[in-house]
């Protein structure tokens, strides 16, 4: 830095930034020549000070940052004529962020995620149909998504497009349209759209195996509904979490603190090197009772190693390829009729589809599966995961309870089709489902008749 001394202070010049500081300069063992200056004597009253306490006062509570103000204020009205009140101002230049395509091999700041990757996400909107007693009305739930191909392909949560009549995404740079479903399912809470638009930026994915506790993650959604393409973020809090929905089903999630509100749920989980390692889908909440401890930074998302081949068969097939179907309709949990009748505890089978590989290993209706393989099954949602840990074509042996005793079936998985997999209920009366959803290889309204067991009605 160059300084050049004037008349009053100095002013110097530091080139490395091309900041210019200005400070005024008293040397306090010099004095004004000629002849000596008289003292001044006290004032009597002191009531300025008083005014410049309370004013150092006010700026303290005003903030941290004033108060070296105040006192620079304090000092002036206190001192006298011949001191100075100096304010410094710096001018940082303007940061140019650079945009840059993840390799997995550079690290990006946050600033250069958001401004590679802010095109590549998504805010949408679900227009459902909420029924109320006898009324029906539309309303429009919002969600976040992201790109994963340049013709328009969308990834989102299933959960955020369920039960939607229409569906429309927006894009960074404002334009909307409108999307079509093209599959999803609710057991892995994943969901892919397309829009009729080409020459879009995608996401470069990641490994989400490699993940570990510590590494920085972010995201970009639509936070609220309201704050759309807002960033937030955080680092990886855990790997493996198994975590049980709202609805009861058990997921293998990551755990992040990385801020995640409502709309948030469908947006990309970036990691260190701008690459997407998960979906955006949960967070932890006491729902509001304040005699609950209150819940911070607990995120979850969804793993992208875990549906990334669901995703590409969608954008492929339609459905999901390789998934194993049972056949079996309408399954129920034996609950308290396993006490009440002194059955096994098991999945109670109402029927079987007509030429489906249950019917070909001779599961009959009125059967309480008990075990596959040397796994226990004791409810249908722990039958769903279970079958879902095994590919179409593969064998199993199924135990049955029938008559009081129990059988050993051999079953090879049928493979589940476009028709049999689960799409976005569009009914707004509730039902109760099961399994995959509506539709699905568990799928439809559940019913249990116990006598059927004795009586075969």
């Amino acid at each position: 830095m160059y300084d050049d001394m004037n008349q009053n202070g100095y002013q110097g010049y530091d080139p490395n930034n091309g900041t210019t500081y200005h400070y005024s300069y008293t040397n306090p063992q010099s004095g004004p020549t000629g002849p000596e200056v008289p003292q001044r004597k006290p004032k009597k009253s002191r009531k300025g000070v008083g005014r410049a306490v309370a004013l150092v006062l006010c700026c303290a509570l005003v903030g941290g940052g004033a108060g070296i103000g105040g006192a620079a204020a304090f000092h002036a009205l206190t001192k006298g004529p011949e001191s100075s009140t100096t304010i410094y101002q710096n001018n940082t230049p303007t940061t140019q962020v650079s945009i840059q395509e993840a390799d997995g091999l550079t690290e990006m700041s946050l600033e250069e995620i958001y401004a590679s990757y802010a095109d590549s996400c998504v805010c949408i909107n679900a227009q459902t149909t909420v029924q109320q007693g006898w009324q029906q009305y539309q309303a429009t739930s919002a969600g976040s998504g992201f790109i994963i191909s340049e013709d328009g392909y969308i990834v989102t949560n299933y959960h955020v497009i369920d039960g939607a009549s229409a569906i429309k995404v927006t894009l960074n740079n404002g334009e909307s349209y409108d999307a079509a479903y093209i599959g999803g399912e609710e057991l892995n809470d994943v969901a892919v759209l397309k829009i009729d638009v080409s020459g879009l930026k995608p996401v470069v994915l990641g490994d989400s195996d490699t993940l570990v506790v510590g590494e920085q993650v972010s995201t970009i959604g639509n936070a609220l509904g309201s704050y759309s393409f807002s960033q937030t973020s955080g680092y990886v809090s855990g790997v493996g979490r198994s975590v049980t929905m709202s609805d009861g089903t058990v997921m293998n999630m990551i755990q992040t603190d990385c801020t995640i509100n409502s709309g948030n749920s469908g947006g990309p989980l970036f990691d260190q090197y701008g690459r997407v390692v998960g979906i955006t889908s949960a967070k932890l909440s006491n729902n509001g009772d304040s005699a609950s401890a209150s819940i911070e930074g607990i995120g979850f998302a969804i793993p992208i190693n875990d549906v990334i081949d669901i995703i590409t068969d969608y954008m492929e097939y339609g459905y999901v390829t390789g998934r194993p179907y049972m056949g079996i309709l309408n399954p129920t949990d034996t609950g308290n009729y396993a006490q009440i009748f002194g059955w096994p505890e098991g999945v109670y089978v109402n029927d079987v589809e007509e030429g489906s590989c249950a019917e070909t290993a001779g599961i009959q209706s009125g059967d309480i599966i008990t075990k596959i393989d040397d796994t226990d099954i004791t409810s249908v949602s722990q039958l769903t995961s279970v079958k879902n840990s095994y590919r179409a074509g593969d064998t199993v042996t199924v135990t049955v309870y029938r008559a009081g005793e129990y059988l050993e079936l051999s079953l090879t998985f049928d493979e589940e089709t476009n028709a049999t997999q689960s799409q976005p209920q569009q009914d707004p009366a509730p039902q109760q489902t099961s399994g995959g959803g509506q539709g699905g290889s568990y799928g439809g309204n559940n019913y249990f008749n116990p006598w059927d067991y004795f009586f075969g009605w």
